[in-house]
């Protein structure tokens, strides 16, 4: 059976972020063909997947030690995933050299380089930038790859017009679901038995900080005024003591912790709001709620990529005004709230559970496997990147290597 190895930078938690879920439907995309192998030099966590449960082969390996060389020459697998460009600089050239047959597929999550470049000019409060160094790198990484999966058509747009990336190194693989059923839409609680006001996001993730930070000092205020009883619950793992300080029951401000589940937690309430001031890809939090019958109010940026035509499941605003007045009228208009429930459960079986991109990908794959040495002829950029950018990778790995297993001499004290 030909075997996939993915190449982790965490251990996958598919309830604390997006990210970690995202990668764990590639792992059992995989496992329907192939045999999957899963490795990482982080250490596992107390809620780390445990991949043994669906059939997965785990392997600890090291960062910058040639250990690796031999792990993965004995393994020989037919596919890499890399999780993350950071992960792709650190590994690709190994396995370009000991398993120069194997196709090396990038696996973005987002784009990094899209997603900083919208933080830095929302600190800075300036024009965004995209032509950065994250970009060269993480381009550079798209291109020395045989495949990128990319979660977002507008990044899709944004690396084929903008960045000129070849169409055929890159393939749109949003987020795969199985279809939401009348029986689980009519399972959901109804209007009458929710109450309150949801947000969730993992905190390790800056653009969540970020939304909370938005919705305690500029949103909640004036909600809570126009509807005095509602609370705001927030959620998320990796909550630190700065995001608890914004913990005010009197306020209505709540400050949860991490949700066990987030789609049933999600579900409790009546409007999901996420006011995301900058970010990248596609966000799971929303693809939580129309999962779970909660209608959201967004911003431009949260949404996008997200939409179908021009529906929302419920209602995007940039400015204070139009998201707390559409807010409200999400909260209180029982017709209007479930009009925006059925937008959602559209929206997620049109965008997130259509098999067809997954069959798609499966056999791009194939052809792939078939005809690999012309494909690569046709990027001879993908050479030139592997020549020079992995020449100063890869010694500085082995200086590291060197360094790390030299001890430093006893120095004799002075008399």
């Amino acid at each position: 059976m030909l075997k996939v190895l993915f190449i982790g930078l965490v251990w996958p938690e598919p309830t604390s972020s997006a990210a970690g879920w995202r990668i764990l439907h590639l792992v059992r995309l995989f496992s329907e063909y192939y045999e999957v192998h899963f490795a990482s030099a982080a250490a596992a966590g107390p809620y780390s997947f445990d991949m043994g449960s669906i059939g997965v082969i785990s392997h600890s390996i090291q960062l910058n030690d040639s250990s690796f060389d031999d792990f993965i020459k004995d393994l020989n697998p037919h596919i890499v995933v890399f999780d993350r460009f950071m992960i792709e600089e650190q590994y690709s050239w190994r396995v370009a050299e000991q398993c120069p047959d194997a196709i090396r597929i990038l696996d973005t999550e987002d784009l990094h380089f899209v997603r900083l470049a919208r933080q830095e000019a929302f600190k800075k409060k300036q024009k965004i930038n995209y032509r950065t160094d994250v970009a060269k790198r993480e381009i550079a990484s798209i291109l020395r790859s045989d495949l990128s999966l990319i979660i977002s058509q507008d990044e899709m747009r944004l690396l084929t017009n903008d960045f000129m990336v070849p169409n055929e190194r890159l393939f749109f693989l949003p987020f795969q679901e199985e279809k939401l059923t009348q029986v689980h839409e009519l399972s959901l609680p109804s209007f009458e038995q929710r109450k309150h006001f949801v947000f969730i996001g993992n905190f390790i993730h800056e653009p969540n900080w970020r939304t909370v930070e938005v919705l305690k000092y500029k949103i909640w205020p004036d909600i809570r005024k126009r509807e005095g009883q509602a609370e705001l619950h927030v959620f998320g793992a990796y909550a630190s003591e700065k995001v608890f300080q914004l913990h005010k029951p009197k306020e209505g401000f709540f400050i949860k912790g991490r949700a066990e589940d987030a789609r049933e937690t999600v579900a409790q309430y009546k409007v999901l709001l996420a006011p995301i001031p900058f970010g990248a890809g596609a966000k799971g939090k929303l693809v939580d709620a129309m999962y779970a019958g909660t209608p959201s109010m967004s911003s431009t940026i949260g949404a996008e990529s997200m939409l179908s035509g021009s529906e929302w499941a419920g209602f995007i605003a940039d400015d204070t005004d139009s998201f707390v007045a559409n807010t409200l009228r999400l909260y209180r208009d029982k017709s209007l709230w479930e009009e925006k429930q059925e937008v959602g459960f559209r929206i997620f079986n049109d965008l997130y559970a259509d098999n067809s991109y997954s069959q798609e990908f499966i056999a791009k794959l194939q052809a792939l496997q078939a005809d690999l040495r012309s494909f690569r002829n046709r990027n001879f950029f993908a050479d030139i990147l592997m020549y020079q950018s992995f020449q100063s990778t890869k010694y500085m790995s082995l200086w590291i290597e060197t360094k790390n297993k030299t001890k430093p001499s006893s120095i004799p004290d002075h008399p």
